[in-house]
């Protein structure tokens, strides 16, 4: 999109006259033509208090970077959803929380097991003027809500992508080759995604595969494990555990558990 701003804004100089002879745009052409860089990386700023959490979405216009934010507040257990989201996404949250909800002793003796019955949760998707919506938020809802409840605040480094189930599997999403391209252009290190979407790592340029750390993952276990800071803390360590073995002995699941409908989600943002 900006070689092709560029393109045009060369073009009018020749349509207007102001141009006749051939013209070679180099690095510092660029910075006259677009004028100041518009991409800051905010993701170190966002991620510093727990409760938010890096995500990767895809628009027509090619990936973006999003962050999702959980906040709770004394209560009765209500969920409460704001930033113009769709119904999926809508419906990503409460499956979030209900998975959260189900598995709060698995994340440490520091979250009482009445807290989340006697707080509010507030989960919220900045740029508000922006309709959201598809699944793969999930992870990266879960993954906020843990970082609230356990204090420990998500890597800076890090991104996520994926949908998210009850029994905490990460299921397939659409558009991976842009959302790398996005984390690349925010400048982040690693880029969690399902383990079902593996083989759609052809499709991202090579120079980016050798730059940036791909991890592919079938939990959530195994999504918290990478992303949350303080790796040697007993939440991490069990969680990093129990998807050691998952990985080695596949449990059983209830019939129709996970199964999808469709091979390639599709995402509008």
């Amino acid at each position: 999109r900006e070689i092709g701003s560029a393109a045009r804004k060369v073009a009018r100089e020749y349509a207007e006259g102001s141009r006749t002879r051939k013209r070679t745009v180099t690095g510092r052409a660029v910075g006259e033509l677009l004028g100041r860089r518009r991409v800051v990386s905010e993701t170190k700023r966002r991620t510093d208090d727990p409760g938010v959490a890096t995500g990767l979405a895809w628009t027509p216009a090619g990936g973006d970077v999003l962050f999702v934010e959980a906040t709770a507040y004394p209560g009765d257990g209500k969920l409460q959803i704001t930033g113009q989201l769709g119904d999926v996404m809508r419906e990503s949250a409460s499956a979030a929380l209900s998975y959260v909800k189900a598995h709060v002793a698995d994340f440490g003796e520091a979250v009482p097991e009445d807290w989340l019955r006697t707080h509010d949760i507030h989960v919220h998707v900045p740029a508000g003027a922006i309709p959201k919506d598809g699944p793969s938020a999930g992870v990266t809802m879960t993954t906020a809500l843990v970082s609230l409840l356990t204090e420990r605040p998500v890597r800076s480094d890090v991104a996520m992508t994926g949908e998210v189930t009850l029994t905490g599997q990460v299921l397939p999403i659409g558009g991976l080759k842009e959302k790398a391209l996005a984390a690349q252009r925010m400048g982040i290190a690693r880029v969690i995604a399902p383990k079902l979407n593996e083989a759609d790592v052809e499709d991202i340029p090579a120079h980016l595969r050798e730059q940036m750390d791909l991890e592919f993952v079938e939990t959530v276990d195994e999504v918290l494990a990478l992303a949350l800071e303080g790796g040697e803390e007993p939440g991490h360590s069990a969680a990093l555990a129990r998807a050691t073995r998952r990985r080695r002995r596949p449990r059983e699941r209830p019939r129709g558990a996970g199964r999808r409908l469709e091979d390639e989600p599709i995402e509008r943002r």
